[in-house]
């Protein structure tokens, strides 16, 4: 299933298009701001799908019956660009583990590139709900390329596997190459283009330069 939560009037529209403006780009401080900010309405959209589970609390005054989460889900993301997100999704998820992963575009001469991965640090997701994020969902290869590294830690329960902006290339390709049909999909917006070099458009540019500075 794939959720596109633009599609409803919300303030997460108006990060979105905050986070796309290169006017307010030129403020790297504000676009962490926003894309932290829209990490945490996916954790909120995402915890309505999610197991509770009944608790008695005691309060000052007496006992309440309560909903609690039944179990806390694994919180993944691609570095760099996807820090901001993930401290977004943690800020509401704020018991979960944590996983990391070092993927990168290796660009050769001839204008082509190959994702390479060179680090996943995560505990064992045998069983658990993982949340896996990375703000730009552009060609789909670093997501699936990062949920295979990560299958070696154990097999979750239930991915949802979460991007800013996605492009509709990135999508099927995710329905056609991830070793999996048991996700959730979740979309800021979708956009129907990409360039040569599979940056989305019109897109948002590079996430990570734009949080953090150019590289190298």
């Amino acid at each position: 299933m794939t959720h596109i939560l633009a599609k409803k009037n919300s303030l997460l529209s108006q990060y979105i298009a905050e986070v796309r403006d290169v006017e307010i780009q030129k403020d790297s401080l504000r676009f962490r701001k926003n894309m932290e900010r829209l990490g945490e309405i996916f954790a909120y959209e995402i915890s309505k799908q999610l197991e509770w589970t009944d608790k008695e609390v005691t309060t000052s005054l007496g006992q309440a019956d309560c909903k609690v989460l039944k179990e806390q889900p694994v919180i993944a993301t691609i570095l760099r660009a996807g820090l901001p997100m993930h401290q977004g999704i943690l800020n509401f998820f704020d018991r979960a583990e944590n996983a990391f992963i070092s993927a990168y575009r290796k660009h050769h001469k001839n204008g082509t590139f190959t994702i390479q991965i060179e680090y996943a640090s995560c505990p064992s997701l045998e069983d658990k709900i993982l949340i896996l994020s990375d703000p730009m969902l552009a060609t789909g290869g670093s997501m699936v390329l990062t949920y295979k590294e990560l299958l070696s830690k154990g097999k979750p329960k239930h991915t949802h596997i979460v991007s800013i902006l996605g492009s509709v290339q990135g999508a099927d390709y995710l329905k056609k190459h991830l070793p999996t049909n048991n996700y959730t999909l979740w979309l800021g917006d979708m956009d129907d283009e990409l360039t040569a070099k599979a940056y989305i458009v019109p897109g948002l540019g590079d996430a990570g330069d734009l949080a953090f500075g150019n590289k190298l």
